[in-house]
């Protein structure tokens, strides 16, 4: 599941007295890519990093950086100009012209597609997917784990978890659902009231709070649904996308309570079409990458975080300025599936990304083998990979959010960076009461509230937050890097970004108690990137990374005569 807007905009549902609201400052649009000393605001630094390279005279190089996520609007005003486009295929010949088993992909791939032209956007959740499959085969006996093999004694207590999360605390999530459900009819009924009483279908949340009604009824309607738009960040949004949003999921909740006693449907499966459980079966899918403007929604917004265009006058910039963003679509409205993740990492790798942005996440991965094995090729090829660390205000260092480094074998890859939402104390705190954390897991923290970037439908721009959006913050920051000091290599960067966090000085507040804390206690480096630190740590160190053969889709074509 996008590591972002589902688990933050509705869970858990917030109200908030109107004291409260009060102490909520609106902060300003690109907050996140301010200087604390100049503005105010915990931003990363960035027009200070660009300040640095230039008083240096250096030259960027461009940095391909692989996005896995829900797909890309391709025509965006911001995005278009920093696309990657597949130099080795001619679009829309029907032909594999590069050989690498993918027809016509142009600005990347998309792993739900089917050969029809179709796409998964709805998929089910990985704990039902989990819990069903194995159930004839450990839930109608009393299996002894000490009488099964390593491999099925892991596959058992993978099942056994998932028994608990689908089939366990069924009351208590049960009138939670009622709860929610009736909230959602009240709200549309308070909707109902105040399109009437302000005159017009669609109003933002700001808009209603600045709305003054006398009547009693109208009042009251306001309270109720401002209250709950405020507790939500959502006083950008209109009343059609809060209250859609919310139904969607409320419909989630439901699919998941339905789970209990019903195998999900095989959405997946009745459009991809591949023999899943068959790795080498790899060349499925299609090359439309943005699918439609709700499915696009997740990957549009962090790829803006990442690259949209630098000081072209339009919406917003991107972190790094001399990138190409590379689509690779393998994230639906559920939980991705393990084999599309897997061959999304290799077709990065294969393709010349020298990032990896991975803002997704789910608490069960049954075939992280082969998701670990993609890991391992990007960490031989020195790939750099950034990973949101989910957005359910957990500590990661004792409980589950796949994909991880820690690796079946042991190992532990020096090629990837967990990555922690951050905010501001005008906009809630500076740590994301979301954020998930943890002091092994959790390597640094970033600003991911109220990240204004771009979304589909037109030339478009939105507030989303998550871990989701402090990610890409992190690779726009390790490609803006690469930029200046392309022969490191991906150690050195995580190095880099690591060592040049900096500390806020002031206690956080732990997301999964609310106690103030030192942030070295949430995460490894007790810090929130910083741009500009991080660039002149750069600049110091010898870059280690053997040049290499450029890949197939790389290379130039031959001229023919």
């Amino acid at each position: 599941m996008n590591a972002g807007l589902k688990r933050t905009f509705f869970a858990p549902l917030v109200f908030l007295s109107a004291a409260l609201l009060a102490q909520k400052d609106e902060i300003p649009k690109g907050w996140h890519m301010m200087d604390k000393t100049s503005s105010g605001y915990y931003g990363i630094s960035t027009d200070k990093a660009y300040e640095f390279v230039k008083s240096k005279k250096l030259k960027s190089t461009p940095v391909i950086v692989a996005v896995i996520d829900s797909g890309i609007d391709t025509l965006h005003e911001d995005l278009k100009t920093v696309l990657w486009r597949n130099p080795r295929e001619i679009p829309g010949n029907g032909i594999d012209d590069d050989k690498n088993g993918y027809v016509d992909d142009i600005y990347g791939w998309n792993f739900l597609g089917g050969r029809d032209g179709r796409s998964v956007e709805k998929d089910s959740y990985e704990a039902a997917r989990v819990y069903h499959r194995l159930k004839t085969k450990y839930g109608d006996k009393n299996t002894d784990p000490t009488t099964l093999s390593p491999e099925e004694a892991e596959e058992f207590k993978m099942w056994k978890r998932s028994e608990t999360e689908v089939a366990g605390d069924s009351k208590e999530s049960g009138m939670e659902l009622i709860f929610m459900k009736r909230a959602y009819t009240n709200l549309l009924k308070s909707d109902s009231i105040l399109r009437k009483a302000m005159g017009k279908e669609k109003y933002t949340g700001k808009e209603l709070g600045d709305f003054n009604p006398e009547e009693a009824a109208v009042k009251k309607a306001k309270n109720a649904l401002y209250s709950m738009m405020s507790g939500n960040d959502a006083l950008e949004t209109t009343n059609e996308e809060f209250l859609g949003g919310f139904g969607e999921y409320i419909a989630s909740q439901e699919s998941k309570a339905e789970a209990r006693n019903t195998a999900p449907p095989s959405y997946r499966a009745d459009i991809v079409k591949d023999n899943y459980y068959d790795f080498n079966d790899r060349f499925y899918g299609n090359n439309d990458v943005m699918v439609s403007n709700k499915s696009a929604l997740h990957g549009t917004h962090v790829s803006g975080i990442i690259a949209a265009a630098r000081n072209n006058g339009k919406g917003m910039d991107g972190v790094a300025g001399n990138v190409r963003i590379m689509t690779l679509r393998a994230v639906p409205d559920g939980d991705e599936h393990d084999k599309d993740i897997a061959l999304a990492i290799r077709y990065a790798v294969d393709n010349g990304a020298r990032v990896i942005n991975m803002s997704f996440g789910k608490g069960f991965s049954p075939e992280k083998k082969w998701v670990d094995e993609a890991v391992k090729y990007a960490e031989s090829k020195g790939v750099l990979m950034v990973h949101a660390a989910g957005n359910d205000a957990k500590n990661l260092d004792s409980s589950f959010n796949y994909p991880t480094p820690n690796l079946l074998d042991g190992t532990r890859p020096d090629n990837w960076i967990t990555v922690g939402a951050s905010g501001d104390p005008k906009a809630g705190g500076l740590t994301a009461s979301f954020s998930n954390y943890g002091k092994k897991e959790v390597d640094v923290f970033a600003p991911g509230v109220k990240i204004y970037a771009t979304v589909p439908g037109g030339n478009t721009y939105q507030n989303l937050q998550g871990t989701s959006m402090a990610s890409p913050v992190v690779a726009g920051l390790a490609a803006l890097i690469l930029e200046y000091y392309p022969n490191l290599s991906a150690r050195q960067v995580k190095m880099i970004i690591e060592k040049s966090a900096k500390n806020p000085g002031d206690k956080v507040r732990d997301p999964g108690t609310g106690d103030l804390t030192e942030m070295t206690e949430i995460s490894r480096t007790g810090g929130i990137v910083n741009a500009y630190e991080a660039i002149k740590l750069a600049a110091t160190i010898k870059g280690e990374r053997k040049p290499e053969k450029k890949p197939v889709s790389q290379v130039a074509p031959k001229k023919k005569n």
